[in-house]
């Protein structure tokens, strides 16, 4: 599989698991509906500062993202969780938390070798 493709089924998985729209995850981005939907549908390449703020909001690094292994792609789905109604800033608070946490948890993998 391309890795264009793999990208895409990733991050319509990750959306999906925490029930987002693809509207919500295009104003999170600050972009439109449509250019989301083609980046899940493989048809345009993720750049990476959508890749990055994506992986923020998941809860994972951004070179998980193009894991083709499908239980790694599953243990991502641990930090999903399913809420309605977000605004663009519950968004942005979301993924500022998880941001917190996989840093903090990369110091203390870093202090224990």
């Amino acid at each position: 599989m391309e890795e264009i493709q793999i990208i895409a089924r990733n991050i319509k998985k990750m959306r999906e698991a925490s029930s987002y729209t693809q509207d919500n995850i295009a104003s999170f981005l600050g972009i439109t509906r449509s250019a989301y939907s083609n980046y899940e549908l493989g048809t345009r390449e993720l750049p990476l500062e959508c890749m990055e703020k994506l992986a923020d909001l998941y809860g994972c690094d951004a070179y998980l993202l193009y894991e083709e292994d499908a239980d790694v792609v599953e243990n991502m789905l641990v930090t999903a969780f399913r809420v309605d109604n977000l605004s663009h800033n519950d968004m942005e608070q979301i993924a500022a938390f998880k941001r917190i946490v996989k840093k903090s948890l990369m110091m203390d993998s870093m202090l224990l070798k």
